[in-house]
């Protein structure tokens, strides 16, 4: 038998999500985010299954051009633009619109003769403070383009900073995009995944959906509304009592207040499991909520079993994330993201693929 430690892939829950995303947002297109290996899910996979997406936003050439090669026909948008002016050649090759945030960026665009039109995102730094221009390189930027490549098809696009929070930046920053595309008219982007479930006056042309297609970092009232696309799993490999007083793992930050029942589960940081996951993190093994306790070593977690132990057995399934227990809770009690665990999965996990019918 082999490492039980296996991610569960729910493509059907992935293409579920979509529909919900698509109903929240009604006649806005959707740029479905899959970059970061489909946010740990496998890019062509995920794009696969996302099928029915109005285009894929990636983070880089590589990932675009995987796309295309696989026989995806969608618009294709670099979220980062151009990283150098050789990149160029393959954005007209593989017909890949492009984020243009900065001078150096435009400069690499207008630096050569392109007959071919391309769609160009031009982004406003409306309070992130990250990438994107100011208002006023915003209008020398699209002043370039019109007189030196009119045929290129502008956009323009923004990203808010505290969508998953009632913020008067959020306002402020759907405010300065309206404004800046006042002249212009041209079709806009500023939705994340937050500002999809809570702000329907920023859908506007475009949204950009991520972390929710993956059924995570979902906000009420959608909770219901999604499904969770990975379930992490593995399976208990020993089972051992300890007294009172006696200490578990690495640096012994846990110690016994009874005589305790451990159950040793075949997961660990090296999987992608996170290291900083705090006594009484929750697992769920053989479908009953167990805490963690020590350490999470680079191949194992222990969990108190005590109260359970003629119901825990070894070889029995344990869930670490998924559809009994939110990624989003384990990542909160190891002070961290969603995002990060689900993008942190090791190669060393295997990958399976389920239908919804099959969990």
């Amino acid at each position: 038998m082999t490492r039980p430690i296996e991610a569960l892939i729910n493509l059907n829950a992935l293409q579920h999500n979509l529909i919900q995303t698509k109903k929240i947002v009604g006649q806005s297109r959707v740029w479905a985010v899959i970059k970061a290996n489909g946010y740990g899910h496998g890019l062509l996979r995920v794009a696969k299954a996302l099928n029915q997406a109005d285009g894929f936003a990636v983070a880089s050439v590589e990932e675009a051009v995987t796309l295309r090669q696989a026989g995806f026909l969608h618009p294709i948008l670099l979220l980062e633009g151009l990283f150098d002016a050789a990149e160029l050649r393959l954005v007209l090759q593989h017909r890949l619109d492009i984020v243009i945030h900065s001078q150096h960026q435009l400069d690499w665009l207008l630096s050569d003769t392109i007959e071919d039109p391309i769609h160009i995102w031009l982004k406003l730094d409306t309070g992130m403070h990250r990438l994107g221009f100011n208002d006023e390189g915003l209008h020398q930027a699209l002043f370039r383009l019109k007189h030196h490549a009119p045929h290129f098809k502008c956009h323009l696009m923004s990203h808010l900073a505290c969508a998953e929070q009632v913020h008067s930046l959020n306002q402020y920053q759907h405010q300065q995009l309206i404004t800046a595309n006042e002249r212009y008219q041209y079709s806009l982007s500023l939705a994340n995944s937050a500002a999809i479930q809570t702000a329907p006056h920023t859908h506007l042309n475009w949204v950009r959906p991520g972390i929710m297609l993956y059924g995570a970092g979902i906000l009420k009232p959608h909770t219901q509304n999604f499904k969770p696309v990975m379930t992490l799993v593995s399976r208990v490999i020993a089972i051992k009592w300890i007294a009172e007083g006696e200490g578990v793992g690495y640096g012994q930050t846990w110690q016994a207040t009874r005589k305790t029942c451990l159950a040793i589960v075949a997961v660990g940081y090296g999987d992608g499991y996170p290291r900083h996951a705090e006594n009484g993190t929750p697992v769920v093994i053989n479908k009953i909520r167990c805490p963690l306790v020590g350490r999470v070593s680079m191949d194992m977690i222990t969990v108190d079993i005590t109260d359970h132990a003629n119901d825990i057995h070894l070889n029995d399934p344990v869930e670490l994330w998924g559809e009994q227990l939110s990624v989003d809770e384990v990542a909160h009690h190891a002070n961290t993201i969603g995002y990060e665990l689900l993008c942190g999965i090791t190669q060393r996990v295997k990958i399976k693929e389920l239908t919804q019918d099959a969990i």
